[in-house]
């Protein structure tokens, strides 16, 4: 599917980006040009260790931020496929500093589209949040607007052979920042923070967010948001996979979070259908019947919403223990 094609990742120092770089490498040897776009030179100077130019001629390394549109654009040049991953992610933080966020999330997402539009790029697959689902918090509130412009730029892109679409999943598993890393580092204290034992999370691992974006990258029409059929876990849970000893202590929800996530809310539904292994949610007003036909879908009943305080899968305190050592440290062991 790719062998021959070039790609960009912006944000393609993150852990997405590691993980998509590698993934790329392994299954399609003869990508054309694999183009790194990221603002930190020093991640860059550390990923490029990993892919010498003597044995990965087809990777590049582009400093630039998704801000800079005549930047963005330059790096477009020659490029077939973007894979959108670029954003400031952190909930906390977005609540004080919005305009920064404001500037990357969404300033940034028209950038990308102003790029695809300029250039003859044939794909663009953007990667969104849970918590663009009825935003609560900053955060959400600009994927959401970032979701909304990459799926609109389909009636804007005239005759071109040029396609938008956005995937949208959950926490995953061991990314920087992310519940994992924190609690296994504040476990050698003998304690852990609970924001609150009932809160639910769904959880997605690295590779299957990675297996999501090529499958959109192929089967993608345009215009779809794509929603992965995945578990929930409660955050409890992992405090007990990972140090089931630790006194827990309730800190309280921080500002902008929610107690539980949606991916696909009540209002949502009656654009929604389930495509098998995802659900794609359709803008207003689309011909429904051509994506049911293309992907062999169904709708959604009346009133379906996706949230992780209503799974019908849940991950267990051994499972959790087991997707760990899977997909984020082979040698975990429990903290006791």
């Amino acid at each position: 599917m790719l062998n021959g094609k070039s790609v960009l990742i912006t944000g393609g120092t993150g852990s997405f980006g590691k993980k998509f770089t590698a993934t790329i490498l392994k299954k399609y040897p003869q990508v054309k040009r694999l183009v790194i776009y990221s603002r930190d030179e020093l991640k860059q100077f550390n990923m490029a260790q990993l892919y010498p130019e003597s044995k990965y001629p087809q990777v590049r390394f582009f400093i630039g931020d998704v801000r800079d549109r005549n930047r963005f654009i330059r790096a477009c040049e020659g490029i077939d496929i973007i894979i959108h991953t670029a954003a400031l992610k952190q909930v906390p933080a977005a609540e004080y500093n919005p305009d920064e966020f404001v500037k990357t999330n969404i300033g940034g997402a028209q950038n990308v589209i102003d790029g695809a539009l300029a250039t003859n790029i044939k794909i663009v697959v953007a990667l969104s949040t849970d918590k663009a689902a009825a935003p609560i918090n900053l955060y959400g509130a600009t994927k959401l607007v970032s979701d909304k412009l990459f799926i609109a730029a389909n009636n804007i892109r005239g005759h071109r052979d040029l396609r938008f679409s956005v995937v949208r999943y959950g926490n995953v598993m061991g990314s920087r920042g992310s519940v994992i890393p924190f609690f296994r580092n504040k476990a050698k204290e003998g304690m852990l923070p609970i924001t609150h034992r009932d809160m639910t999370r769904f959880n997605i691992s690295l590779d299957e967010g990675v297996e999501m974006v090529l499958w959109a990258v192929e089967n993608a029409i345009g215009a779809e948001l794509f929603v992965p059929k995945i578990p929930s876990y409660k955050i409890e849970t992992v405090a007990k996979a990972i140090a089931p000893n630790a006194k827990l202590v309730n800190v309280g929800i921080r500002p902008g979070e929610k107690l539980h996530e949606e991916m696909i809310t009540v209002s949502d539904a009656m654009n929604t259908i389930d495509i098998g292994k995802y659900y794609a949610i359709l803008p207003s007003g689309a011909d429904k019947k051509k994506y049911l036909d293309h992907f062999g879908g169904k709708e959604v009943p009346e009133g379906f919403n996706y949230s992780s305080g209503k799974s019908d899968k849940w991950v267990t305190v051994e499972e959790m223990r087991e997707l760990i050592k899977q997909y984020v440290d082979p040698d975990f062991e429990p903290i006791l």
